[in-house]
């Protein structure tokens, strides 16, 4: 019955998005990034086997841009150690495939046709994947289920449970039943495996975060960028990342109270024209654009504000203090890139979902704040104690080296699988 319901659920899914589509933009490239899917993805297959090799082929899944980024460390892994593999990338979401279709570790990057049977067998049939890895939430239940029928090694990396989810609900039966088509979860913390375990599924293992080997390896990094380091040269820098309309207001209360030595970096979570235009008038005068910034030409500007993507995990090694935006909207966005470079982390509210956050609030290194005031307060007191301040970025810092260790474990038993497809 489930699985009725479930095919049912699908139809009205793709029903609604062609309807959405048509007043929105980004259900729209949703649509138009599929079409003709089967032959692309085809044609693509086809050219690869003209080369006369045996080709093997690992298939990677995130849902955006914010799972590619988990997944990555484990792809870019494989990739190196494994360079006569088939590297295919998907995405669910315009976010991760308009951002990452050009990415240079994958072989193939494509939308994830969606997760009708027809669908799913066409697509299998195509790639004849070996392994498959999907990353945190993605849970497509006819896929899961064909992989398993081809006895094709399901991975699931950075995975977290929760009791209200779905899965656990007393109408989760069925859906429970499909996770046990997955060869190994990797989850990020005991309470996700103690709650696996309860329902008697105990192909688990714990792993913690794969973001965290992530940002390790990007601090090491040399990277610089001319124009921000001509900004930020003599003054105290707040790098605000991920941003959105509330974020920006408290930025601006907080410009305004401060002395002309601070200096802020705003990237804010959406970067479309419009509303980069927005967020240049919200700040007035003293803003300036990223792509047009001169230091002769903008010795007055005081707010720089990223109109691009892909810079903000590099942008925080030149901050004193970083905030991060979403807190008082659905929930805090990364910490852990600003955190890496040891500097203290401020954000809102809505961060209960989030164990980084959580720990490191109670180890002193980052901090919420719920209004105008406590961010001004706690600014004022950051940059006026150099002592507190470097010691709430050694905390950070800390954190994140002695958290790394994920890619390791997942590498060992993918790397097994390959052995025994072999």
């Amino acid at each position: 019955m489930m699985g009725y319901l479930y095919r049912f659920g699908i139809g009205l899914y793709m029903l609604f998005i062609r309807i959405a589509a048509l007043f929105s933009a980004k259900a729209g490239m949703w649509i138009k990034g599929r079409k003709n899917w089967r032959q692309k993805m085809a044609d693509a297959a086809n050219g690869d086997a003209t080369s006369g090799k045996n080709i093997r082929t690992i298939w990677f899944h995130c849902a955006s841009l914010g799972e590619f980024e988990q997944g990555r460390p484990v792809l870019e892994t494989f990739s190196e150690r494994n360079p006569g593999w088939r590297i295919l990338l998907t995405f669910f979401s315009p976010s991760g495939y308009e951002h990452r279709k050009h990415y240079k570790h994958a072989h193939h990057v494509f939308y994830l046709p969606m997760d009708s049977l027809s669908n799913v067998r066409q697509f299998l049939d195509i790639w004849n994947p070996e392994i498959a890895v999907f990353v945190k939430y993605e849970f497509w239940f006819n896929y899961l289920r064909e992989l398993a029928a081809r006895r094709v090694k399901l991975f699931v990396v950075s995975a977290v449970f929760r009791k209200n989810q779905h899965f656990f609900r007393f109408y989760g039966a069925w859906f429970r039943k499909q996770l046990r088509h997955v060869t190994r979860f990797f989850v990020q913390d005991a309470a996700s495996l103690k709650l696996l375990a309860g329902y008697g599924i105990t192909n688990v293992k714990v792993s913690g975060d794969t973001r965290f080997d992530r940002v390790y390896a990007l601090a090491q990094e040399e990277h610089s960028i001319p124009a921000v380091e001509a900004f930020v040269r003599g003054h105290q820098i707040l790098v605000a990342g991920s941003t959105w309309p509330k974020d920006e207001r408290l930025l601006k209360g907080l410009l305004n109270s401060m002395t002309q030595n601070l200096r802020l970096i705003i990237a804010p979570h959406e970067v479309s024209e419009d509303k980069i235009k927005r967020l240049m008038e919200q700040i007035g005068t003293s803003a300036c654009r990223y792509s047009s910034y001169s230091e002769t030409d903008h010795n007055d500007c005081r707010v720089l504000i990223i109109d691009g993507i892909g810079l903000l995990s590099r942008l925080y090694r030149y901050g004193d203090i970083a905030y991060i935006g979403g807190g008082f909207g659905e929930g805090i966005h990364n910490i852990l890139e600003a955190a890496t470079y040891g500097i203290p982390v401020i954000f809102g509210p809505n961060h209960g979902k989030f164990v980084e956050a959580r720990e490191l609030i109670s180890e002193g290194g980052a901090f919420c704040i719920q209004d105008q005031q406590e961010l001004n307060n706690l600014f004022l007191k950051l940059m006026n104690d150099e002592s507190l301040r470097k010691k709430a970025g050694s905390v950070c810092k800390t954190y994140v080296k002695k958290k790394q260790g994920a890619v390791k474990m997942i590498m060992h038993d993918i790397e097994e699988a390959v052995i025994e497809k072999h």
